[in-house]
Order: structure tokens, then sequence, then C-alpha cells
């Protein structure tokens, strides 16, 4: 994967318990960072061929290997929340993520 194919940001957000601003403890997403990654509209084809196999989204993410990343986790991109649905470490070397999502809004 070559860098300037990342071309994108996305932010990371993890659903928890964290404090506030004024020091109280609340519920929400927090964000984990935010990160170059490759934002690829899945084709119907890809969609209904996938979707014969496992949970499949609409857009697929290209990015570096994060650890930790799992389906609760979700993302946005350019105001569009998007649900994890899949997570994979492409060639199981800890070098790029394949993230396939489900646009939410």
């Amino acid at each position: 994967m070559r860098a300037g194919e990342l071309d994108q940001r996305v932010t990371l957000e993890r659903f928890g318990e964290y404090k506030d601003a004024s020091g109280a403890w609340t519920e929400g997403w927090e964000t984990v960072g935010t990160f170059w990654a490759a934002v690829l509209p899945l084709t119907g084809r890809e969609v209904i061929a996938a979707d014969a196999v496992t949970a499949i989204g609409d857009v697929r993410i290209i990015m570096r290997y994060r650890p930790g990343i799992t389906p609760a986790d979700r993302l946005t991109h350019k105001g569009k929340q998007m649900n994890i649905t899949t997570v994979i470490d492409r060639g199981s070397a800890g070098r790029t993520l394949e993230l396939l999502c489900k646009v939410v809004a």
C-alpha cells in the first residue's frame, strides 16, 4: 500500500463511559483518533457476492494497521457515520486493515 492511496481522513470513535469537561462521568462516543485511509464505495456486484458469505457494508476502508479496532467501533467520514461490520487484517501481516462498513447517516 502506497501512502498516496490513503487520501481521505476518517475518525475512529469508541462507545464507553468517559469524564466530560465538568468531570462528571457520561456515556457516549469518544474520538480515538483521526487517520488517513482509502474510502472505496463497494460496487453492486461486490455487495451481492459478499452478502452471501458475510455481513457486508456499503463502503470499504483501507488503512494502516491499528490494533484493537472492532465492529463495536464506528467511523466518521465527511460527516457520514459508518458502523464497522467486518475487520480484516490483510495478509495477516499487521500492516494493513480492511474495514467493511455500513453507512448510517
